[in-house]
């Protein structure tokens, strides 16, 4: 049975321990090495915000470029589908906060995307744990509708995602995903065994004391006016001012 998980509206900096996590923990094709993972989601009217914890103990941090293959390192991952069409985005992340995007309906056909302002737009963050590591960035609005037009953050909208763990190269190589992945060999990049996601009315109560990278977040995004009018992907292409997609 697919999952399913509502992600709760945030009201100014939220206090993270009141947001629900979801458990990454669907071991799949290599022997359980006691990697586990869990991520949590809120949002607000201009961003989708992404949080991510992993317990690992062997961490492989090899990459930094833009495009590079950050699975092969200790990766956490979000795959989501906000239409019916079969498009997904893929946001991958190790633990040098190295990024890897990609777009479309499945391995072979997604275009890889590489943000001429990956730093400023997405804000990622992470940190080492005496346990593991953890990763925070945001996905504001104005990118989702270069991709998704019609897309709008707010309460009773629904979509279908998928969380992984990962690290092809790592000392201990293993595959976990929210939802489990029914394939023979290791593919994350299978939408049909995507679980479910709500954007929920209720707000996370506010932090007594906010800081870090989710407070500055908000704090930028707060006061801003509409949202960018919706792009196609490929005028955004053309006018080469949000995204350089390579394949």
């Amino acid at each position: 049975d697919m999952k399913s998980y509502t992600i709760a509206k945030a009201s100014g900096a939220p206090d993270r321990d009141a947001i629900e996590p979801l458990r990454v923990g669907c071991v799949l094709w290599e022997p359980d090495c006691g990697v586990r993972m869990e991520q949590k989601l809120c949002y607000d009217d201009t961003a989708l915000y992404v949080f991510q914890r992993a317990w690992e103990s062997d961490i492989r941090a090899e990459c930094s470029a833009p495009l590079s293959p950050v699975h092969e390192d200790s990766c956490m991952e979000f795959f989501f589908s906000l239409t019916d069409d079969g498009r997904y985005v893929n946001f991958e992340i190790n633990p040098n906060a190295c990024m890897e995007l990609g777009f479309g309906p499945n391995r072979r056909e997604r275009v890889r995307l590489c943000h001429k302002s990956e730093r400023e737009t997405f804000r990622p963050v992470c940190t080492r744990t005496p346990d593991g590591w953890t990763a925070e960035y945001r996905i504001p609005l104005s990118f989702l509708r270069i991709l998704y037009p019609e897309f709008s953050l707010r309460s009773g909208v629904s979509f279908r995602a998928n969380c992984y763990k990962c690290g092809d190269k790592t000392v201990h190589p293993h595959f976990l995903a929210w939802n489990a992945v029914e394939t023979a060999a290791p593919d994350f990049h299978r939408p049909e065994f995507f679980g479910n996601m709500i954007l929920a009315q209720q707000k996370i109560l506010r932090s007594v004391c906010p800081g870090g990278f989710f407070w500055s977040a908000l704090q930028s995004t707060s006061g801003q006016g509409a949202a960018a009018p919706p792009q196609t992907l490929s005028a955004a292409h053309q006018k080469q001012d949000f995204v350089q997609m390579r394949t």
